[in-house]
């Protein structure tokens, strides 16, 4: 098992339209509707309901979820983790229309849209964070705890279910061997023939990918996870030799040959190698770093019997293996492999790593971020 590092993902260079977006949809979209201010069978108000025993067992979650019909989430690219498979999954199996908004947002996004849409009907029923900007958010989450909450290891939850970590993996270097020599260490990304090749998922103030791009770096020269510097003076140095490409990575920038090294979690840049049968993986053996996302109800979620269902679907054995199916470590997999409930070929199939990953504290991802906000721009600007 490890820990997650920080958070965000996915396209910075799409999130000032989607944060242009954000205001007609607060203006114009309707309030909420009753169901947060519905009761249980047991009397306890929806929005406030901590487990399915509050609704009286699963079958009246269900049916409650059913009633209010949709879920709104934010910031789930359809091929990040699975997610595309794990929303069809859901809507298929409780017949939910799930609303997903702004797919490539970064998961700061995800807290300014659920601000800037408070009352409405548009705004997030659930967030799916990275470390530094949820822990900076709990006030906005509704404790809620899974039914198979007890099989989550406790350094991985908010004892009252506030937050949850979901699904993890190892900050990475994904590089196409068709149009590159083999990368073996972080640095290795300072070769010549790397000039405008090497991209990094998002920018690490906001995303979590990058966070944990810049951390991997920094245990690469020298640097721990209470120091970030030397991580970010080895971006400085891959932009000063010109191999740093600013450029968010996506699929299609990777299988058009734009990006053809990427700095990336570990079931992110694997997924990429069906498509692209030359792209390789590594996982540097002196620079591991592992991370989880973290998952969360929105307290003012316009369909909250849903948000907490869906909480119940991604927790399950389903949700947990189809996140393994997507390469990502689910949160639940020591329980499994025990229970013999996992998919074993897929758990097989994840990534080698070697030698002790490193696990980035909320102290640590604190200062971290602190640095980042004062240096990053600076560094690479």
């Amino acid at each position: 098992m490890f820990t997650r590092s920080s958070s965000a993902r996915r396209t910075p260079l799409l999130l000032a339209a989607a944060a242009m977006a954000l205001v007609p949809l607060a203006a114009c979209a309707p309030p909420q509707s009753d169901s947060t201010s519905a009761e249980t069978d047991s009397g306890v108000k929806v929005d406030e309901a901590t487990s399915a025993q509050d609704f009286g067992g699963m079958d009246k979650l269900v049916a409650a979820a059913k009633k209010e019909g949709e879920l709104n989430t934010i910031a789930l690219p359809p091929d990040w983790a699975n997610y595309g498979n794990i929303i069809s999954a859901f809507s298929d199996k409780y017949g939910i229309k799930v609303n997903s908004a702004q797919p490539d947002a970064a998961s700061q996004d995800e807290i300014n849209a659920a601000n800037q849409q408070k009352g409405k009907s548009s705004a997030p029923d659930v967030f799916d964070l990275g470390q530094s900007v949820a822990l900076a958010n709990t006030a906005m989450f509704a404790p809620y705890q899974v039914t198979d909450f007890d099989q989550i290891p406790d350094e991985f939850k908010d004892p009252d279910g506030a937050w949850v970590n979901d699904y993890g993996g190892y900050m990475s270097i994904g590089y196409d061997s068709s149009k590159v020599s083999p990368i073996t260490s972080v640095d290795d990304l300072l070769q010549p023939e790397l000039k405008g090749k090497v991209a990094l998922n998002g920018d690490p103030t906001q995303a979590g990918a990058a966070f944990s791009g810049v951390v991997m770096a920094a245990l690469s020269q020298g640097g721990s996870a209470d120091d970030v510097a030397p991580g970010v003076d080895f971006f400085a140095k891959l932009k000063d030799a010109g191999n740093f490409l600013p450029v968010d990575p996506t699929p299609a920038t990777i299988e058009s040959g734009q990006t053809p090294v990427v700095i990336d979690w570990d079931y992110l840049n694997a997924a990429e190698t069906a498509k692209l049968p030359s792209w390789k993986v590594v996982v540097p053996e002196n620079a591991a770093v592992a991370g989880y996302y973290f998952q969360a109800i929105n307290k003012d979620a316009p369909h909250p019997a849903a948000a907490r269902l869906w909480q119940e679907f991604l927790y399950s054995d389903e949700g947990q293996n189809l996140w393994l199916a997507g390469g990502a470590r689910p949160v639940r997999a020591d329980a499994m492999v025990e229970a013999g409930s996992i998919d074993q070929k897929a758990y097989d199939a994840l990534p080698e790593v070697s030698g002790d990953p490193v696990i980035v504290s909320e102290d640590q991802a604190a200062t971290a971020t602190k640095y980042l906000q004062a240096n990053w721009a600076k560094a690479i600007g």
